[in-house]
């Protein structure tokens, strides 16, 4: 049995969820992203996640055609659906499909994806040991050039 993966209201196979080509979070990442984590059936603070998926969205001018509670529903489905207890969850809501211009006037609905799966970032032996981090001296950009806390899919 496949992953299932919440698209544009109800939940379908992973095979056959299917976004458009002209999808402008395809074509030109215009579209915002959560990565959230679950562990032990309870979402890591998903009332936060969910308030900055919507700011983020606020903050292009994308309107979320789902309240924040619907929003939430969706993400804790997502896990029910796939018998998750921890879990890396990643809703996505992209400008929507319209044409090759870059106007977003002529998009439609936005999409909305919610992918939810089990996730390993490193190699077992470096959860059991540890690793090595060093830290670097770069500036990231001020939000008066592009927002660093917009989590937009022009990551």
């Amino acid at each position: 049995m496949g992953m299932k993966i919440y698209l544009n209201g109800k939940f379908v196979d992973e095979e056959d969820a299917r976004v458009s080509v002209f999808d402008h979070g395809y074509l030109y990442g215009d579209g915002v992203f959560e990565g959230i984590r679950a562990y032990y059936n309870s979402v890591f603070r998903l009332k936060e996640h969910v308030d900055r998926l919507f700011d983020s969205a606020q903050a292009i001018g994308l309107k979320v055609p789902l309240t924040k509670a619907e929003m939430a529903e969706v993400i804790l489905e997502t896990c029910r659906q796939n018998n998750l207890r921890d879990a890396y969850i990643r809703p996505v809501i992209s400008r929507g499909k319209g044409d090759l211009g870059l106007d977003p006037v002529n998009c439609g609905t936005p999409t909305v994806v919610c992918i939810a799966s089990n996730i390993s970032l490193y190699p077992d032996e470096m959860y059991e040991n540890g690793l090595e981090v060093i830290t670097v001296p770069t500036r990231r950009n001020g939000p008066e050039g592009v927002n660093p806390r917009i989590k937009s899919l022009n990551y």
